[in-house]
């Protein structure tokens, strides 16, 4: 009855984050009720799971802990639940790290360059040189973050709403697609690489023409769209507190100390073996520094307050850690009942193909979220051989589906939700515009998987 209930609530908590739009419920809210009822349900009733999936830790725990009152709580705390725990938490500290590292870099004008890039009214060089810059931004950073950012740049340049909602959804699909070629740009591939079922440089070497791929063929069809010149118009720089802001070179050293920093991330946990949220937090930690070393003139004056803070980019960036926390909590749940390995074989014995498992998680990634069916994947299949060994093919299909199909519709990803509510994109409009383009690059990009995979092995 316990594998039902929390079964039904997985389930229900699904249907709620795919009609988030629809009902105005907070896909974190969903996310945290779900990790908190579902592990309140497993302590109070999860005896029978533990005596079936953990019978010789228990037995032990017994051993080690006589006399104790109702031991079973204490060791699903103990060593079941501070797991997933762990697991959450090392992901939400390194999203932490790349987030804080983009808000400081943000501020300080590190990116005022992309501005000085695209200052033309040529559409579509204004077009490839923001993606571009999104692109590659999205590789190091978090997609969410550089969306938003890059954004926020846009709207302040175009001022026409149907020019911004084309290339508002350009740049969407650019943080996406390069985000999910590396194992730090997206939380799939870092979760994948945590997990040690992929290594740093084949999951990229695998997923960078797909990615490529899918964000150029899209973008090349939103170009033909523009007209032939923008409605522009430049406004003087941000203001950041006072004049002291600063200079070029000094802009220049924190954003290669941040970016250049991140890049040493897979070298850091390869020499170390230690977690990459370690590496993260030791670039923020340096580039902190850096930060106030620069800024000290601005510490001792009252426009310090005063400075640019992106609002919507902190609420943004707390709803996603909340989320990515509780659903990865949530699953874990419904992980401990033991019914996920009976889908898996189901699969196996009904599909048995890792690249139509893939394309289905896509399309549910389209309606559901991107994040949520990419965890549910990982941790559907726990094997350890074949498709599903150390740089498995259906590790890379999964990453490459999800992140993509979740660009399908606005509302498979938050990144999607922000490009929403910033540009006041409709659900329809997308659909008739933008998703077609999508779906195209998608099949292409699947497709050079899908011969990369074949040639190779």
């Amino acid at each position: 009855m316990t594998t039902l209930i929390i079964i039904t609530m997985l389930v229900f908590s699904y249907l709620l984050i795919a009609t988030g739009h629809l009902t105005g419920v907070n896909k974190s809210a969903i996310a945290v009720f779900l990790a908190t009822i579902g592990w309140v349900l497993y302590v109070c009733w999860g005896s029978g799971f533990v005596a079936e999936l953990h019978p010789n830790a228990y037995a032990e725990y017994l051993t080690q802990h006589p006399g104790q009152s109702e031991p079973v709580k204490y060791f699903i705390y103990e060593n079941v639940f501070l797991k997933y725990v762990g697991q959450a938490a090392a992901i939400v500290l390194f999203m932490l790290a790349t987030m804080s590292i983009i808000e400081i870099l943000n501020n300080n004008g590190c990116f005022d360059f992309i501005a000085s890039w695209i200052r033309t009214r040529n559409p579509n060089r204004l077009l490839w040189t923001i993606t571009l810059a999104t692109f590659i931004l999205s590789a190091n950073l978090d997609t969410l973050t550089t969306t938003v950012v890059m954004l926020v740049l846009m709207r302040n340049i175009v001022q026409n709403r149907r020019q911004r909602m084309l290339i508002g959804s350009a740049i969407l699909l650019a943080a996406t697609c390069g985000g999910c070629f590396t194992v730090i740009g997206d939380t799939t591939g870092l979760i994948l690489w945590g997990n040690e079922s992929i290594t740093a440089t084949n999951f990229s070497a695998f997923l960078f023409l797909p990615a490529l791929a899918a964000w150029i063929i899209p973008t090349c069809l939103i170009s033909r769209e523009l007209p032939g010149r923008l409605d522009i118009e430049w406004g003087v720089a941000p203001y950041r507190g006072n004049d002291t802001r600063l200079n070029s070179w000094q802009r220049l050293m924190m954003f290669v100390v941040g970016i250049g920093g991140l890049w040493f991330i897979p070298t850091f946990k390869s020499i170390t073996k230690l977690p990459p949220f370690l590496g993260a937090l030791c670039v923020l930690s340096v580039l902190w520094v850096v930060n106030e070393a620069f800024n000290r003139k601005l510490y001792d004056a009252d426009q310090m307050s005063q400075r640019r803070v992106p609002r919507i980019l902190q609420y943004g960036n707390i709803q996603q850690i909340l989320f990515v926390m509780g659903i990865m909590l949530g699953i874990g749940a419904v992980a401990e009942t033991g019914v996920l390995g009976d889908v898996a074989q189901w699969f196996d014995r009904t599909i048995g193909n890792v690249w139509i498992i893939g394309a289905i998680a896509g399309i549910l990634s389209s309606l559901v979220d991107s994040f949520t069916i990419a965890v549910s994947g990982i941790t559907l299949f726990q094997s350890s051989v074949g498709d599903y060994a150390m740089n498995g093919i259906y590790w890379k299909v999964l990453a490459f589906c999800t992140a993509v199909g979740g660009c399908l519709l606005t509302v498979g990803s938050i990144s999607g939700i922000a490009l929403m509510r910033m540009e006041h994109v409709k659900l329809g409009w997308y659909i008739r515009n933008i998703m077609p383009k999508v779906l195209l690059g998608w099949f292409i990009g699947l497709g050079i998987l899908w011969l990369e995979h074949v040639l190779i092995y």
